[in-house]
């Protein structure tokens, strides 16, 4: 067994699961139960392309508790000018097994697979506006985002994504790179958070050039906040676009994000 598959099974084993391919039509039957249970009927991928999927070489990994599924994660083969890569399109954990770190094992268990096949780039997309999984992808797998979309996927009607303009982040994880953790809260500040309320405050300084360093504060719960207060939640989507558009116009990208909440841009 390989280091990675190593590091992988030993997480998978802190979190309580089992990791396992998979291949079957019962298991795209199952993949579709915690689709459901994440994303609500909107955001059901058809079995048939699951299937497709599985048979075309993108076998989805699943995480099992007691010979149950309870996340898996799922994407397939890109290319690009930089050649191949894997574009992971869905991590999903049952909500009752969420922030145990079975999300952390899936993915794991992904970038194994992918070095098996001699493939060491996988990427995604992200909501910028969510801290947890800006930590996750960046502190603690040790991304970059290389890119960043105002309204990539258009209108979604998920009930994740309902009502919201999907604005993403594009992630970089190079499988040979080891995390980081955490970035440090150091740079010009773009966008800054104020008051107790958390209110986006866009701030004079503007992002500075190649070798400098730009931080974009989000709020630590957009999720909370978009439900206590919708118009204050627009307003801070609107600015943390506006602030990573100006820090990837200045050829920064991200880099890090810190233990506060910051994007931090280099």
């Amino acid at each position: 067994m390989s280091d990675h598959w190593s590091d992988a099974e030993a997480a998978a084993t802190a979190a309580g699961i089992e990791l396992e391919p998979l291949e079957s039509l019962e298991d795209a039957t199952h993949i579709t139960e915690v689709m459901l249970a994440t994303w609500g009927s909107h955001q059901e991928l058809p079995t048939e392309m699951i299937r497709a999927l599985q048979e075309s070489g993108n076998v989805p990994w699943g995480g099992f508790h007691d010979g149950r599924m309870i996340g898996y994660v799922l994407g397939w083969l890109g290319a690009d000018d930089e050649g191949y890569h894997i574009h992971s399109h869905m991590l999903a954990v049952d909500p009752e097994w969420r922030s145990k770190g079975v999300g952390y094992a899936l993915k794991l268990a992904q970038r194994a697979a992918a070095l098996d096949r001699g493939i060491r780039l996988v990427r995604w997309t992200f909501d910028p506006a969510n801290a947890a999984n800006a930590y996750f992808n960046l502190a603690k797998l040790g991304c970059v985002a290389d890119g960043f979309h105002r309204d990539f996927y258009g209108e979604m009607e998920d009930a994740l994504n309902a009502g919201e303009r999907s604005d993403r982040l594009v992630a970089r994880w190079e499988l040979d790179r080891s995390s980081e953790g955490p970035a440090s809260d150091e740079g010009s500040v773009v966008v800054d958070r104020e008051g107790p309320e958390d209110r986006p405050v866009p701030t004079a300084a503007r992002p500075p050039g190649a070798g400098g360093t730009a931080l974009v504060r989000i709020p630590s719960s957009y999720r909370e906040l978009r439900f206590a207060d919708p118009a204050l939640a627009d307003r801070w989507r609107d600015a943390i676009a506006d602030g990573l558009e100006m820090c990837f116009s200045a050829g920064l990208h991200v880099s890090g994000f810190t233990s506060t909440s910051t994007y931090v841009c280099s």
